[in-house]
């Protein structure tokens, strides 16, 4: 919980963002990762993620999997 919080809720109040970011509550940008499972049990479940919110936009896991094979093949031809 500790390692989750200084890297959301410290990070933004420490760059002076909190009022907007770090926490979720109305009113906030609403970026999100949303997993499988708690990272609170096991940190390697921070990997086994289910779908990404991007500005107000769901972005599913065959989406995210769409993503990364194009990045790959992007790679793979040296571009």
């Amino acid at each position: 919980m500790e390692a989750l919080q200084a890297a959301t809720r410290d990070a933004a109040r420490h760059l002076g963002r909190l009022d907007s970011v770090g926490t979720i509550e109305k009113g906030k940008i609403a970026d999100l990762v949303l997993l499988d499972a708690s990272p609170l049990t096991e940190i390697g479940n921070t990997r086994k993620i289910n779908a990404v919110v991007v500005g107000g936009t769901l972005i599913t896991r065959p989406e995210l999997d769409k993503m990364l094979a194009d990045v790959a093949s992007l790679v793979s031809k040296g571009k």
